[in-house]
């Protein structure tokens, strides 16, 4: 629902238009950012690495997850997007941030409304709007420059309350900028290798290898994929550290991400093969940022267990291993016996490190997690804090 528009108030002397957002972030205690670019706010983008602890994101609903798990952590995270990317986050913004009540700033460059001279951008700058409210997000539009300054309410209420608050950002509030955009090039640094990974035949099920694993969990912060695995996992290695999934399937390693980013203790995500193949780029996020404290425990069971065991595409032609390589992550290693698995753990070094688990398909008849969204929540919290 949209609170305000604003139309008369007065700017921050003669700063320039990103300078006041981020010192509206900054009064607002924002300390995570993650981002997509847009080329409307180039000149802002380039320069929040230089305020803020910022992580460059492949797709729209990672950085939901990222900054979910950055919550979990204390950190107060803000996401900046575009508005045609909107769409992409629908799920994970109901079924995770609102869901567990976590707070999320939404800084939306709101393409399509003003002077916009690309077609295919206007269908979503009619609908962002309405994609908000009918998600009941409170919103802010601003169109003028001069009103920037009064963005600070919107983010402090979205902490405050623990919950989502978005601003739209008219491409005319630029304008009158006279900052000077960065040239941002690297040199491309590409390097293959011919080595393949071995071809292992699956020896346990998930639930088998969740209990191999359960000593090497302990206090540890673990986040687990939903379904089946949040059920396992309860059952052979229930702890207050554990986030357990209820919904967001992709989110997995994206919470984790947030989480090993913004704390010191040791994180563990539990993933599978169907939720990785969701969101494979966050694989390079999590390259490119090389949290030293994240291992991700990807059981690859070849199948969608929790929907009825459909295979997946790991079945036939995927290796997630090396999906992991091609994306940069180096630690990695293939296991499928006790006793490799065994070995994995004891002989992790620093992350981010990517067990790549070859599984047979299958489910442990369990009952459901006895436990609200907001109990799991809490218990993930006080852990981190401590």
């Amino acid at each position: 629902m949209n609170l305000r528009t604003y139309g008369s108030e007065t700017s921050l002397g003669n700063l320039n238009p990103e300078e006041q957002v981020i010192q509206a972030m900054k009064s607002s205690g924002v300390s995570f950012v993650a981002s997509l670019p847009c080329e409307k706010v180039k000149t802002l983008l380039e320069s929040l690495p230089e305020h803020f602890k910022h992580v460059a994101l492949t797709r729209e609903e990672e950085g939901v997850g990222i900054c979910a798990g950055a919550a979990l952590a204390g950190a107060k995270p803000a996401l900046l997007i575009q508005n045609s990317g909107l769409g992409n986050m629908v799920n994970a913004l109901a079924s995770l941030t609102k869901y567990y009540r976590l707070p999320l700033v939404l800084l939306i460059s709101w393409r399509g409304i003003y002077g916009e001279k690309i077609e295919a951008q206007k269908a979503m700058g009619y609908y962002a709007p309405r994609i908000l409210s009918a998600l009941d997000i409170k919103y802010e539009e601003v169109h003028e420059p001069e009103h920037l300054s009064l963005i600070e309410h919107t983010l402090r209420e979205a902490y405050e309350n623990s919950e989502i608050r978005a601003v739209l950002f008219s491409p005319k509030v630029w304008e009158g900028s006279r900052l000077k955009g960065k040239e941002v090039h690297e040199k491309r640094r590409i390097s293959s290798t011919a080595a393949r990974t071995r071809k292992v035949q699956p020896r346990l099920t998930r639930f088998q290898m969740l209990k191999i694993a359960a000593p090497y969990l302990e206090g540890k912060a673990v986040v687990c994929n939903l379904g089946f695995p949040c059920k396992e996992l309860y059952s052979v290695k229930h702890q207050r550290s554990n986030f357990y999934m209820l919904g967001s399937m992709g989110m997995t390693s994206p919470i984790a991400l947030g989480i090993a980013l913004n704390t010191k203790k040791q994180v563990v995500a539990i993933d599978g093969d169907g939720s990785l193949l969701m969101n494979p780029g966050t694989l390079a996020t999590i390259a490119q940022t090389a949290p030293k404290n994240l291992t991700i425990l990807a059981i690859d069971n070849a199948a969608y267990g929790s929907t009825g065991n459909q295979p997946t595409a790991t079945a036939r032609s995927v290796d997630l291993e090396l999906v992991a390589r091609g994306f940069g992550i180096r630690n990695t290693c293939k296991v499928a016996a006790k006793s490799e698995l065994l070995a994995a753990f004891e002989n992790l070094g620093s992350g981010p490190n990517f067990i790549h688990a070859v599984a047979e398909p299958g489910n442990a008849e369990l009952p459901n997690i006895p436990l609200s969204a907001e109990e799991i929540k809490r218990g993930v919290e006080e852990f981190l804090r401590e």
